[in-house]
């Protein structure tokens, strides 16, 4: 008996079986050029889907997909502004996807006595309507098609918990968790999971300098775990949400946030 032990534990949990979760599985990734964005696209082809990576520098997703494929992955772009509905209607035009990451997001960063009507529209037209057209697109198609999926949007913890100077993007953020569990609701019938997933302090190219800098360093010691999120701490949520490891959750909320959001006011 602990010769049958010593052997299951020495399996790896990683390559194999669970590598390959996502085989057969087409996934969409919006917000692809960078960031968190293009790490999802990586982590989903890594383990077995098909991958379109979109957004709106196709440059940029051309030179992802090309690492991809270089990787032994298989990813494709397409050219994505979910601020248009046009341009969102074309990315599903005879496609179905099994997998939508809604990621794409911008923000303004500033006192609310400060942010223009256009900031303030800008954020809540990319960073909610946005994920809501492409979300009524997926789900569309996946109803025409007879067949459930999943979509993950992500959020983030300002969703949860406000933080001073982004009053547009967490109300967006707030809205978003709302709007994936009244999608979960009206779409449970069909088969078709929306949950959200809600980062803390995540590194990534864009704010490491800020991170590295006084401010950013206060920051992070308001997080309980005293460290920042690195990109690879949301592999496991994500694949979570888009297999179907998850198949009774629809309407979740999954934070990952270093223990943020139970820290003491």
């Amino acid at each position: 008996m602990s010769l049958n032990v010593e052997c299951a534990l020495a399996l790896p949990t990683s390559d194999q079986g669970a590598a390959m979760k996502l085989s057969g599985k087409s996934a969409l990734v919006t917000g692809a050029s960078s960031g968190l964005g293009a790490h999802f696209a990586r982590v989903l082809a890594e383990h077995g889907a098909e991958v379109t990576a979109a957004a709106r520098r196709v440059d940029r997703l051309q030179s992802l997909c090309a690492e991809i494929e270089g990787d032994g992955g298989r990813a494709q772009a397409a050219a994505l502004d979910v601020t248009d509905s046009a341009s969102v209607a074309a990315v599903f035009e005879g496609r179905t996807f099994d997998i939508v990451v809604n990621n794409a997001g911008v923000t303004v960063d500033g006192p609310a006595l400060a942010t223009t009507e256009d900031d303030w529209a800008h954020v809540i037209d990319t960073d909610l309507t946005g994920v809501f057209r492409v979300a009524k697109a997926a789900g569309q198609r996946l109803v025409e098609a007879g067949k459930g999926g999943s979509i993950v949007n992500i959020a983030s913890i300002l969703g949860l918990r406000v933080a001073g100077n982004l009053s547009a993007y967490a109300t967006a953020k707030s809205g978003v968790v709302q709007m994936s569990k009244s999608l979960a609701l009206e779409w449970a019938r069909y088969g078709i999971r929306v949950n959200a997933l809600c980062p803390g302090y995540i590194e990534t190219d864009l704010n490491r300098d800020f991170f590295a800098s006084d401010a950013g360093k206060a920051l992070i010691r308001r997080v309980p775990q005293r460290r920042l999120g690195s990109m690879s701490d949301l592999d496991g949520p994500l694949l979570l949400l888009a297999s179907d490891d998850s198949a009774f959750m629809t309407g979740a909320e999954i934070v990952v946030d270093g223990g943020h959001l139970v820290s003491s006011l």
